[in-house]
């Protein structure tokens, strides 16, 4: 059964049809190949190219007997093909066709994926540079360290997202391979040559050496790589749950005029896209596993790995294709509070900027244990009793003593500790210049949203 989540795209992609589809269309270029090879008669190749059909319920009643999908496929299509179908299959194993199959269909399941990491991609850049100059508290172990802005963040995850795209284009190009070396892969009755032409017509390149099967080495590979992706939108739409707690409400994905949170409460408005990407991301890192338990087979082939490979590369080629398309609507959509964001980094009065007060101490003069007692005593006191550490500091006359007042306002600067972040983005975005967009005009974009 296809889930209710997948793309139209993606379900014709692993649909019964266009997996038979693909097996003829392996099939006929096999025997095309033959045929110009003059081992197979040119007549019958061209009988087999114009005839050749298939019926997919005629395919699983012939399976219901002979309990054998490629025998109950060539079957079915020899009853359409007539006498010149002695020819089809001519010098070929069962995976000859099956792997090689799989090969171009994950080369479709790619082609849809890759656009989605492309497009995912582009919405990114678009907010990260919305939100290049928005400051925010950064957090480490879920503590206010230092400030960063959110366009930071946002860039961050865009150039891991430029790292997944390199990574699936080259686990995706590792699978572009096909196989006609027979049963334990020897060519015991074609040819490496002929093999190198059968996939030339098909997009796909020869297997340097292969047993009855393409080696899964590749398929883990591929599948290690969508969980990697799916793991990058699982840190994505977790950020997001965590900047939507009601204590912190600096974003939120987006909710509709007549959307529902809770049966019980009605004032919920709880981050269910984000959930759902992290819950179903987990699928597709266990799906890898599975992957990487296919790789030892039995000497040149069992077929342990077949019936695990008909759930796990289908339902993770479509989930990734949904998560990348749920996650980009999410970024784009997704509901950014500037005001909040500076309301909560101003919170802790002061305290975010003990590590430049720090630095700014050593530097005058104070050693670094001294100086680190100083700022400490002072951070904990304002912790404690909820008082503004700036405060505390001017007024402490061992630091006034040896820092100059003007010193010691610097180190409390906002601009001072983002003054890196035009020259972070110039790194990430190296093509794009640096614009500086005001809070006014981010604050527009984030009401038009809301409307």
């Amino acid at each position: 059964m296809i889930p209710r989540y997948t793309r139209p795209e993606m379900a014709r992609i692993w649909s019964d049809e266009n997996r038979f589809r693909t097996w003829l269309a392996v099939e006929v270029a096999a025997t095309e190949t033959l045929a110009a090879a003059g081992i197979v008669p040119k007549e019958a190749a061209k009988a087999i190219h114009a005839r050749a059909g298939f019926n997919v319920d005629r395919i699983f009643q012939i399976e219901a007997e002979v309990k054998h999908d490629v025998i109950a496929f060539t079957t079915a299509v020899a009853e359409i093909v007539g006498p010149h179908a002695r020819w089809f299959h001519y010098g070929l194993t069962s995976n000859d066709v099956v792997d090689t199959a799989q090969a171009l269909l994950i080369q479709q399941a790619s082609s849809l994926i890759a656009g989605d990491l492309e497009r995912l991609a582009g919405v990114l850049e678009d907010r990260a540079w919305e939100f290049k100059d928005t400051p925010m508290i950064g957090r480490t172990h879920g503590i206010h360290a230092e400030p960063i802005t959110f366009g930071f963040k946002i860039a961050n995850w865009y150039s891991e997202t430029l790292r997944n795209i390199a990574r699936f284009k080259a686990a995706a190009e590792d699978l572009r391979v096909g196989k006609f070396s027979g049963a334990v892969g020897t060519f015991a009755h074609l040819t490496p040559e002929l093999e190198e032409k059968m996939c030339a017509r098909l997009g796909l390149k020869a297997a340097a050496v292969s047993s009855q099967v393409i080696q899964r080495d590749r398929h883990a590979h591929y599948l290690a790589t969508l969980a990697t992706i799916a793991s990058t939108l699982d840190k994505i739409a977790t950020e997001i749950r965590h900047l939507q707690r009601t204590e912190v409400r600096e974003a939120e994905e987006y909710f509709s005029e007549k959307q529902k949170g809770s049966s019980a409460m009605p004032h919920k408005r709880n981050p269910v896209t984000c959930e759902q990407i992290s819950g179903l991301a987990r699928v597709v890192r266990s799906n890898a596993q599975a992957g990487f338990e296919n790789v030892p087979l039995w000497h040149e082939r069992d077929i342990s790995h077949s019936s695990a490979e008909r759930i796990i590369i289908p339902d993770s080629t479509t989930l990734a294709d949904y998560l990348l398309n749920k996650t980009a609507n999410l970024i784009e959509t997704m509901f950014v509070y500037p005001e909040r964001m500076m309301a909560n980094l101003e919170s802790t009065r002061g305290l975010v900027f003990s590590g430049q007060l720090l630095l700014d101490l050593v530097e005058s003069g104070v050693s670094r244990e001294d100086a680190y007692r100083l700022v400490q005593s002072h951070a904990m006191r304002a912790w404690k009793e909820n008082l503004d550490f700036h405060e505390l500091v001017l007024n402490d006359p061992e630091i006034r003593g040896r820092v100059p007042r003007a010193k010691i306002e610097r180190a409390f600067d906002l601009k001072r500790q983002l003054e890196n972040i035009d020259k972070i983005f110039a790194r990430v975005f190296p093509n794009k210049v640096a614009v500086k967009k005001d809070a006014a005009s981010s604050k527009k974009k984030v009401a038009k949203r809301k409307r």
